[in-house]
């Protein structure tokens, strides 16, 4: 089981901290909660022994019974020190190594990764005395989660609001079971619906959800990888880990994005649903309908796949087929005609398979004939085994 040190400072949204709490223990995440004297007058300490099951840790020299600790013992014991919510006072401590209380003790003495989301005043948070002890800690590899915007609880407007906490839980997780499987590698996935205007209120696309691309992307990124993600449309997220992510509209601007970038890229993941055709005019104003039928007409659309294949050096080259009829022989000849490692094959007509379904069924097929069954699974379940597969068969 993994081990969580929570800390608890006197902000408003201590109260938010209980959901952490709580979220964190469904995962079955052990968390020992320590709470500053001021986080108590905000959130009675007996709220979070509830959730945590766990003795919370205020003063450096309670009495506890029944479960011996001191702040050396937590400090050993977290996998993670997350500080949530965390004001400028506790950020100012460990910046500058002063350990007055029992959480500044843990954070100066632990040296496992620290986590510290800020809540405090906007006025406070711009403060030159908090950007330098912000920066001071991030060079110390201290990761911080950045404060939203808004309306703060003192009704001021701007930066400094604790982050949502599904964001700290994204953050938090990722942390604690990103591995180095892949570390050192540059992988560049696509993912989504390329749209191609017809004019400027229409436009030609398909039904990706892009599901299958940003699973592919996050699990990369917990593998270790440098991570470049080039997303047409979705309603996606953007996963956390990514190192950097780029929006595109059309064909030809995701064939731009990924042919500029394929020189320093070790594996690409193609799973993009790139039209193939696109109009071969654009028309300036809306189209106005008329009595009679009319017809647009499509010219191809550059093959990025095949450009790739035909330029591969060293790179290890993924592609996708999503398809309805006769799924292993396009996939088959894909891979010939555009040079591929491995290609992960689906009907998207089938139940639990297809763009819009949180499930797949796949067939994954390689260059040297052999083929890997995938049964029904989460698209996180899949992106993983193409991951370990890609890993397994090709990567040094």
């Amino acid at each position: 089981m993994k081990n969580i040190v929570l800390g608890v400072t006197g902000s408003i949204a201590a109260y938010k901290a209980c959901d952490i709490t709580s979220k964190l223990v469904k995962k079955d995440i052990n968390i020992d909660v320590i709470m500053t004297n001021n986080a108590v007058k905000f959130v009675n300490p007996l709220t979070f022994q509830t959730l945590s099951s766990n003795v919370v840790n205020v003063d450096m020299f309670q009495d506890i019974k029944y479960w011996e600790v001191n702040h050396i013992e937590l400090a050993k014991k977290a996998d993670i020190l997350l500080i949530a919510p965390a004001t400028a006072n506790i950020i100012a401590k460990i910046a500058n190594g002063i350990a007055d209380d029992m959480l500044s003790s843990v954070a100066l003495a632990t040296k496992s990764k620290i986590i510290i989301a800020p809540a405090m005043n906007t006025n406070m948070y711009d403060n030159p005395a908090t950007t330098e002890n912000i920066e001071k800690l991030k060079k110390r590899g201290v990761l911080f989660i950045e404060p939203g915007s808004g309306v703060l609880a003192c009704k001021d407007i701007g930066k400094g609001k604790l982050a949502d906490v599904e964001t700290i839980i994204e953050v938090v997780d990722f942390e604690l079971n990103k591995t180095q499987e892949l570390e050192g590698k540059n992988i560049l996935v696509t993912a989504g619906a390329t749209i191609e205007d017809i004019d400027p209120v229409r436009y030609i696309t398909n039904n990706s959800s892009g599901k299958m691309g940003y699973s592919i992307a996050k699990e990369s990124a917990l593998m270790g990888a440098n991570v470049i993600l080039i997303s047409g449309h979705t309603n996606l997220s953007v996963p956390y880990g990514i190192k950097e992510f780029v929006r595109i509209r059309s064909a030809k601007d995701m064939y731009d994005e990924v042919v500029n970038r394929y020189d320093n890229i070790d594996i690409v993941i193609k799973a993009a649903a790139v039209a193939d055709y696109t109009p071969q005019k654009k028309a300036d104003n809306k189209i106005k309908k008329s009595d009679t039928d009319m017809s647009i007409a499509l010219t191809r659309t550059k093959d990025i796949l095949k450009t790739l294949g035909e330029n591969k050096k060293h790179q290890i080259l993924v592609g996708f087929a999503a398809e309805t009829t006769d799924v292993e022989n396009y996939a088959k000849t894909k891979i010939q005609k555009k040079n591929l490692d491995m290609i992960v094959a689906n009907n998207v007509s089938m139940e639990g398979a297809g763009f819009l379904s949180d499930t797949n069924i796949v067939d994954i097929y390689y260059s040297d004939g052999s083929k890997t069954h995938i049964p029904k699974s989460s698209k996180c379940e899949i992106a993983k085994l193409i991951l370990k597969n890609i890993k397994d068969k090709f990567v040094k």
